[in-house]
Formats: structure tokens, sequence, C-alpha cells
């Protein structure tokens, strides 16, 4: 099985070919680690990682 690929930037999971966020192009498969967040504005964890989205991203990346 293949592992997801994250945006180098903002380490949100992405299935394109450009982030939904940040507009980059520059991902990785090599991470560990991955935290969903649904509520990131009342979130303790999306404050201690920085950030400010909804959505599936890698906790560290490679």
């Amino acid at each position: 099985m293949n592992k997801k690929k994250a945006c180098k930037r903002c380490r949100v999971f992405v299935e394109g070919d450009e982030c939904p966020l940040c507009k980059g192009n520059q991902f990785t498969q090599s991470w560990n680690g991955r935290v969903a967040l649904l509520d990131a504005s009342q979130s303790l964890i999306a404050k201690r990682m920085g950030v400010a989205n909804n959505g599936e991203y890698a906790i560290k990346i490679k």
C-alpha cells in the first residue's frame, strides 16, 4: 500500500497536484504519524502544531 503524500510546507495530506491550503506543489511520502483535526479553532493540538484549518495532517515531515 502506498503512503499518502503530504505537503512539505503545511503538512496537510494531498491527493492532487496542488495543496488546497498553501497552493504549493512540493510533496513528500516520507512522514511519521498523522492527526485528523475536526475543529482546529478549538483544538490544543492544532494550536501546538500551528494549524488553523480542519483536515488530516502529518505530524512529522522528513
